[in-house]
Formats: C-alpha cells, sequence, structure tokens
C-alpha cells in the first residue's frame, strides 16, 4: 500500500484503487453562535462544524490570542447575570475559564504580544483590560458611551475603540491605560480593524452607512467610504490592500481597495452579515449570516461566494480564525 499526498487528500493506491479521505484541517474557525449560547467550531478544509462549545450567555465576540492557544469570547446576557469573557483551550476545545468583567462586554482584541486582552463593554461605557497570565482584569478604562469594537496597533501601542453612541472612536495609550485621543466617526460605529502595517484604522459607521478611514499617526479621518446598509463588521486582508465590509441590513459584502478607499466589488451573502474574518493566507473571506444560521465562504480572488456552511447555530455573530500549529501548509482550504 502506498500512501500519497495530493491536494488536501490522501490518495490511497491499493490493488489498483484509489480512494480520497479529508485531509487534516489546515484551519479553524471559531463563531460565536448568540442565541445558542455557544460557539461553532469550523474545519475549513471540510467546511463544516466539527465541534460545538457551550459557553456562557449570549455570545457575541471573539478572538485567538497570538499564540493560537486560546480563545476569547464575550458574552454579553448582562440580564442573566453573564458578563464575562469565557476562555477556551484551543488544543482540547474546552472551557477553561470565565472572567467577569463590566457590563454587556462586546468586542476583544489582544495586544501582539500576547499579555493582555481588551474588552469593550457596552453599558459600563468602559474596557477591560485582562492580563492573559492571570486571567484576571487589571484595569478598567472609562471610554465614550456604548464602546463596542476594539482593535489593536500592530506594535501594541494603541487601542481603537468605537462608541456606538458616541460617534466616536477612543484611542488608548496600553502603556498607561488611558484615553489619548478621541476621534469623530461616522454615525453608529460598531467595528474597527487596523491595516497591518499599521498605519490607518478602519471603522464600520452602522447607521451613516459608511467607512471612516483613520490616520494613525495624527488620528484624523482621511476618508469616509460609502457602502451598504448597516455596515456591521470588517477585515483587513493579511497584505493589507482589501478590506471586507459585512452590510448586515443590504446582506452584501463590500470590498475595498485600501490604495484607492473605493469599493471595488459588492458580494450578496446569506440574510444579516454580522461577521467576517479571513484566512491568514488571504485566500477566503468567511462571513457569518445571522439569519439563517449560516456561513458564506467568499473567494477573495473572485469575489464570489464558493461554498455556504449551514447549521452554525442560531445568530452567528463574530468570527476568527486561527491557522493550526500543527498545519502542513500556509492554506486554510
Amino acid at each position: 500500500m502506498v500512501w500519497l499526498r495530493v491536494g488536501w487528500c490522501a490518495a490511497v493506491i491499493a490493488i489498483g484503487a484509489l480512494e480520497c479521505v479529508s485531509a487534516e484541517a489546515q484551519c479553524t474557525a471559531y463563531v460565536a453562535t448568540h442565541k445558542s449560547n455557544s460557539v461553532a467550531v469550523v474545519d475549513t478544509a471540510l467546511d463544516r462544524v466539527v465541534t460545538v462549545i457551550p459557553v456562557q450567555i449570549q455570545p457575541l465576540a471573539v478572538a485567538i490570542t497570538p499564540d493560537r492557544s486560546y480563545a476569547y469570547v464575550t458574552n454579553s446576557g448582562w440580564m442573566f447575570g453573564s458578563n464575562s469573557v469565557s476562555v477556551i483551550d484551543t488544543g482540547t476545545n474546552a472551557v477553561v475559564a470565565a472572567i467577569p468583567v463590566g457590563s454587556f462586554p462586546v468586542g476583544v482584541a489582544f495586544t501582539p504580544n500576547g499579555a493582555s486582552a481588551y474588552v469593550a463593554n457596552f453599558n459600563s461605557n468602559s474596557i477591560s483590560v485582562i492580563d492573559t497570565a492571570t486571567k484576571s482584569v487589571t484595569a478598567t478604562i472609562p471610554v465614550g458611551n456604548g464602546p463596542w469594537g476594539v482593535a489593536i496597533t500592530p506594535n501594541g501601542t494603541l487601542a481603537y475603540v468605537t462608541n456606538v453612541n458616541s460617534n466616536n472612536v477612543s484611542v488608548i495609550d496600553t502603556v498607561s491605560n488611558s484615553v489619548v485621543a478621541t476621534v469623530a466617526a461616522g454615525t453608529g460605529p460598531v467595528a474597527v480593524a487596523i491595516k497591518p502595517n499599521g498605519t490607518t484604522a478602519y471603522v464600520a459607521n452602522q447607521t451613516s452607512n459608511d467607512i471612516s478611514v483613520i490616520d494613525v499617526a495624527s488620528n484624523v479621518v482621511i476618508a469616509s467610504v460609502p457602502v451598504g446598509n448597516g455596515p456591521y463588521a470588517l477585515a483587513v486582508t493579511p497584505n493589507g490592500a482589501v478590506i471586507y465590509v459585512a452590510n448586515a441590513a443590504s446582506s452584501t459584502v463590500s470590498v475595498i481597495d485600501t490604495a484607492t478607499n473605493n469599493v471595488t466589488a459588492t458580494v450578496i451573502t446569506g440574510s444579516t452579515p454580522h461577521g467576517v474574518a479571513v484566512t491568514p493566507d488571504g485566500a477566503f473571506a468567511y462571513v457569518t449570516n445571522q439569519v439563517g444560521n449560516s456561513i458564506s465562504v467568499i473567494d477573495t480572488a473572485t469575489n464570489a461566494v464558493v461554498d455556504t456552511i449551514q447549521g452554525v447555530g442560531a445568530l452567528p455573530e463574530g468570527i476568527a480564525m486561527m491557522l493550526q500549529k500543527n498545519a502542513l501548509k500556509y492554506s486554510c482550504r
């Protein structure tokens, strides 16, 4: 019997027979399913849910530690006493801690060294800073009204926080854990992402239907890019060339060229897209569709939907992508 690797299949040649079996997962997507009170684990080689992890009440966002050892999930069920972050060991897919934070936690992001996680507490108008070594809150930072999304610069010095009800962005110095700037954005800013080279922050404004482009050096808005209705989430490709924006009210994704700040394509997805993540090789964008409980898989070369993953769980929200530590290639499919 001779074993051969053929693409993502293992070909088994024996007595003239050829059998193709699934390759080992290269990437895993973690999806917060808000109404199911769980996290769905998606194998991107198979494009199907392979594990469901119970967490606390009404999870909204998920982020992976830089060393890929843990997934942090915000549980926003403040009326049910949740107000926590579930910590999932990505090796075992088991919850190993639940960290109390402020009221109605939403966005979560890590410093590049993985030492700290910053969590936006919508009802508390604050950011909880978690020491990932001790899994405890070490600082609470007042910000604007209704903080929702968080992103941290690649050098780890600044955290950008969208304040939905203030229509602005708080800029936090991560050394002093204090707000050092406040940037006016569009109406209803919910999500933020930072270009990999650290020069630019992009803010999705859900009510004004546009993206505010912020120069990180000056903290000035240098462009406003109209997109679809109700932009709710966004992600930048690893090379920084393109942004994918999930437009919840349009059931579309806007594709923005960061060199020109123009929309170059509009992709029809499932109903009410609420999350987006790009694979580490930049080849695919995975978009969670809140209504329909599915994920649309977009080929970034053609900007066409090439797969739809069903049965993700009730009301999928945030999504994070992780390259497996034992991945055979720097590719997810």
